[in-house]
């Protein structure tokens, strides 16, 4: 623990806290459960960097429980160096009861609807920064606020070599080709792989580090099989509830997943870029 959170938590919401345990995960700041002197528990982030941007979890969490019925944990306190939210009881194992929840869950999420693609500030994934301006079709709003945006920053951090992102221009240059526009925005959680998802017997208890913003769901769609979140009973449940149209799984899930292997490639390095070159090649870039 690099500070004595301690006191600081006990200030802070003024209940006492009487112990600290670290846990794993999370790329904004250190994670700990914490043991409070009134009874329970509860889970504080702390960040100590020179910029620390706690606030914005916090707001998508607040933003998600406002405007959904997606279970998240609920907020105690938000500050740019300090979070913490109510403990939630589950583990990242998800057995077919636990997956058709989930998928109850995000359809039900991606009914949210907003008038254009966004949100009313930019967010955070991965700790990376996400903007989100309000921008009226889908195709501009992947385009410029994702796929470049991510690509321009890697090739400026040097994780990217300058010819592969240029394959990813030309491909941007004819977008509109690939992916089509949904019926509405949808809120997404934008951030739904395997430990930002706890259930327990059978049943969904919390989504986390959410990276929220209104897009087309099948983004969300994708990323989950990106890293084999969930399987086959959670898109079996899903696409009763809400079809998938044809070609998602066979193309353009691919083409999503352009995105989170750009922001995976520039917080963990160049054994993403490989996907993405094989990506691009498929599709004749």
């Amino acid at each position: 623990m690099p500070v004595d959170l301690i006191p600081i938590i006990t200030e802070t919401l003024g209940r006492t806290a009487e112990s600290c345990r670290a846990l794993g995960g999370g790329c904004v700041g250190e994670v700990y459960r914490v043991r409070m002197k009134d009874g329970g528990d509860i889970v504080v982030k702390y960040d100590s960097r020179p910029s620390p941007a706690l606030d914005i979890e916090g707001y998508m969490l607040r933003y998600l429980a406002e405007h959904s019925a997606l279970p998240v944990p609920p907020v105690l306190h938000s500050s740019p160096q300090l979070l913490a939210m109510e403990h939630l009881d589950g583990d990242s194992r998800f057995d077919a009861a636990a997956q058709r929840h989930a998928a109850e869950l995000l359809a039900a999420l991606h009914e949210v609807r907003a008038s254009q693609y966004g949100l009313d500030r930019a967010t955070l994934i991965g700790g990376l920064h996400q903007p989100n301006p309000w921008t009226s079709t889908w195709v501009d709003f992947f385009r410029d606020h994702r796929l470049l945006h991510m690509a321009d920053k890697a090739l400026e951090e040097r994780v990217m070599p300058a010819a592969l992102h240029r394959r990813i221009h030309k491909f941007a240059e004819r977008l509109e080709d690939f992916i089509d526009e949904p019926t509405h925005p949808s809120l997404l959680h934008g951030d739904v792989w395997t430990t930002n998802v706890l259930a327990r017997n059978g049943r969904i208890t919390g989504f986390i580090d959410p990276a929220v913003y209104y897009g087309h769901p099948e983004i969300e769609l994708a990323f989950i099989t990106l890293f084999n979140t969930f399987g086959t009973p959670f898109f079996d449940a899903y696409h009763a509830l809400r079809p998938i149209a044809p070609g998602f799984l066979e193309r353009r899930r691919d083409l999503y997943n352009l995105y989170p292997l750009l922001v995976h490639t520039r917080l963990f390095g160049a054994s993403y870029l490989n996907g993405i070159d094989q990506t691009l090649a498929r599709q004749g870039f």
